[in-house]
């Protein structure tokens, strides 16, 4: 069972995303490993389009908008916009390093309907 990170806010509105430990440590990893790493973010962001209707982007960023909802997980700073945020509230970012379904994979309530990639819902 992977344990959530604590999330230290940094604006005044709801988590739009939360990160488990384990996705937190391995975003730290790959940034460590990125070049000019320490001025990047986490952007997690939702996009129309997908065979559902909506899908999950995720891409390290150094540009922060004035509205973006920012938070820090373990040391990991995440950045989500506000239209994002909508779909995305009490979402679960979680990462395993399995034989199957290894990778990130985000798991909100929001979503109605996926599809079987599972990177695109409704």
């Amino acid at each position: 069972m992977t344990t959530m990170s604590t999330s230290v806010a940094i604006g005044k509105k709801p988590d739009p995303v939360v990160l488990s430990e384990t996705a937190s440590a391995k975003v730290a990893q790959l940034l460590a490993e990125e070049e000019g790493g320490d001025d990047l973010a986490l952007r997690v962001a939702v996009k129309p389009g997908g065979c559902s209707g909506y899908s999950y982007e995720m891409f390290f960023d150094s540009e922060q908008a004035d509205d973006d909802i920012v938070r820090d997980f373990g040391g990991v700073k995440v950045l989500v916009d506000p239209t994002s945020a909508e779909l995305l509230t009490g979402a679960t970012l979680d990462y395993s390093d399995g034989l199957q379904d290894a990778g990130f994979h985000i798991s909100n309530p929001n979503a109605t309907r996926t599809c079987g990639c599972g990177s695109s819902f409704s």
